[in-house]
C-alpha cells in the first residue's frame, strides 16, 4: 500500500470518527439540558379521600370559579394547544415536553425507564397502565400544584374541607412556577438563560430584588370565597396571562409618541421620538420562545394613501441552532427600561400634507413560520389563534409637532399585586 492510499484512508477514517462524534457527543436536536426538576414527571397520584377524582373537571364542582378561570388558561390548554401539538411534532414528539405539558403520570400514555445506549433521543417506553386520556387532555391541571399523596396542598394553614388538605410554603415563592419555567443548559449552548427560560431574567431583575414572585403578576389577588359558599378571603386568579393575553401585553410595555418641537415648518426635518418602557414585567421583553419579538414601524403617507417612507426596527432574540446552539444578538428590554426610537422625515414645501403612522406590534411568531407549521407539521390553517396583537398604532400630522398631542399606551408601575 502506497503512502498516499495510506493517508486517504487515514483521512476517511479521521473523517468518519469527527462526523460519528460530533452526532453522538455534541449535536442534538433537544434544546435543554435533561435534569431536574423536569427529567420525570410527576408520580403517579392517588384520589384523596372524599373526592371522586383529581381531573380539574372534578375540583371544579366546587371551586366553580377558580375553574373557569383554568378552563380559559394556557395551563389549561397546554395539551391540546395547536401550536404547541405542531411544535412538538417538529420536535420529533420527544418524550421530555410532556413532563411541563402534561405532567402527571396518570396524564402520560407511556412511561420512560431508561434509554438505549444512554442516548436520551431513544427511550425505552412501557404502556402506562394508568393512563387517562380525559385527564391528559387538561393539560397542567389542578393536580399539577396541589395534589401529592393523597393530599391536596394549598397556600392557606387553614383549610377546612371534605379531603385531606395541608400548607405548603411553595405556594407564597416562585419555586412552582419554576419547575418548568427554569431550563438548564447542556454542553454547546452558548447563551446567558435558555430559549424558554424566564427565571434568570426575573432573577437579575429589580423584581425579584424587592421580592416579587410570579404569581404577583400573573396570579392577581382578589377577594372572594375559595370555594362555594366558603367565607371570603384573599386569594388569587387562576388566570396565568402572558405574550397571549393583549391585556397583559398592554401592562408590560408603555409606548409614548412625542414631537421634539411644536411645529416643523416647510423644509426642515421632522423630528419624532418614541419611547419603549418594560415597565410592567419583572423579566425581559419579549421572554419566553424566541420566535417572539416586537417590531417598531414608522410609515409616512400622502393625502393620497400612498406609502413615502417606512421603516421597520426589531426588538428580540436571534440564535443559531445548528451545529450548536449560539445567540448572537438580543435586543429585548430589560425590567424598567426605557428605550427611544428616533424617526426623522423633512417636510415638503408647499400644500402637500404628510401623515406620520406610528405602530407597535408584538408577534408570536413570523407569518413565515406559521405558514411551516402548517406546511410540515399539522398546524390547521383555519387555526384562529392570532399570531400578532397590535400595541400601539397613532397617526398624527407630520408638520403638526406636539401640537398632535402626546400618545401614549400604558403605565408604568412596579407593583402587580394590587
Amino acid at each position: 500500500m502506497n503512502k498516499k492510499l495510506k493517508w486517504t484512508i487515514g483521512g476517511i477514517f479521521l473523517i468518519g470518527l469527527f462526523t460519528w462524534g460530533y452526532f453522538k457527543w455534541v449535536y442534538s436536536p433537544i434544546i435543554f439540558k435533561i435534569s431536574a426538576p423536569f427529567d420525570k414527571p410527576i408520580p403517579h397520584q392517588i384520589v384523596p379521600a372524599g373526592l371522586i377524582g383529581i381531573k380539574a373537571s372534578d375540583c371544579g364542582t366546587c371551586h366553580t370559579e377558580i375553574y373557569q378561570e383554568w378552563q380559559a388558561s394556557i395551563h389549561g390548554n397546554a395539551w391540546k394547544d395547536p401550536f404547541f401539538q405542531a411544535y412538538w411534532k417538529k420536535d420529533k414528539q420527544i418524550w421530555i415536553c410532556l413532563n411541563c405539558h402534561t405532567p402527571v403520570e396518570n396524564q402520560q400514555e407511556f412511561l420512560i425507564r431508561g434509554f438505549q445506549n444512554e442516548d436520551i433521543e431513544k427511550p425505552v417506553k412501557v404502556k402506562n397502565p394508568e393512563f387517562d386520556p380525559a385527564f391528559r387532555e387538561e393539560g397542567i391541571s389542578c393536580a399539577t400544584c396541589h395534589v401529592r399523596n393523597g393530599v391536596v396542598y394549598g397556600p392557606f394553614k387553614d383549610m377546612p374541607a371534605p379531603h385531606p388538605t395541608d400548607y405548603d410554603p411553595n405556594f407564597r415563592n416562585a419555586q412552582l412556577c419554576l419547575n418548568c419555567h427554569h431550563v438548564p443548559k447542556e454542553r454547546f449552548m452558548f447563551y446567558r438563560g435558555n430559549p424558554c427560560n424566564t427565571q434568570v431574567e426575573w432573577e437579575d431583575g429589580p423584581y425579584a430584588k424587592k421580592g416579587m414572585i410570579c404569581q404577583d403578576c400573573h396570579m392577581p389577588k382578589i377577594e372572594r370565597p375559595l370555594v362555594n359558599g366558603g367565607p371570603v378571603r384573599e386569594v388569587r386568579q387562576h388566570l396565568w396571562w402572558g405574550g397571549h393575553q393583549p391585556k397583559m401585553l398592554h401592562r408590560a410595555l408603555q409606548v409614548e409618541l412625542k414631537a421634539t418641537q411644536a411645529e416643523f415648518k416647510s423644509g426642515e426635518d421632522a423630528h419624532y421620538i418614541m419611547t419603549l418602557s418594560n415597565g410592567g414585567a419583572g423579566h425581559k421583553l419579549p421572554t419566553g420562545d424566541p420566535d417572539r419579538y416586537f417590531t417598531i414601524e414608522f410609515k409616512v403617507t400622502n393625502s393620497e394613501g400612498k406609502v413615502i417612507k417606512h421603516s421597520t426596527k426589531t426588538i428580540g432574540r436571534w440564535l443559531i441552532w445548528k451545529p450548536v446552539i449560539f445567540e448572537y444578538y438580543d435586543n429585548r428590554l430589560e425590567p424598567l427600561e426605557k428605550r427611544d426610537f428616533l424617526f426623522s422625515y423633512p417636510v415638503p414645501p408647499g400644500r402637500e400634507k404628510l401623515s406620520l403612522e406610528a405602530k407597535v406590534t408584538y408577534h408570536i411568531m413570523t407569518p413565515k413560520a406559521r405558514q411551516r407549521l402548517i406546511k410540515k407539521y399539522g398546524l390547521s390553517p383555519a387555526d384562529p389563534t392570532p399570531i400578532e396583537t397590535v400595541l400601539f398604532d397613532q397617526t398624527v400630522p407630520l408638520e403638526k409637532g406636539a401640537q398632535a398631542g402626546v400618545a401614549q399606551a400604558g403605565k408604568t408601575h412596579l407593583t402587580c399585586s394590587s
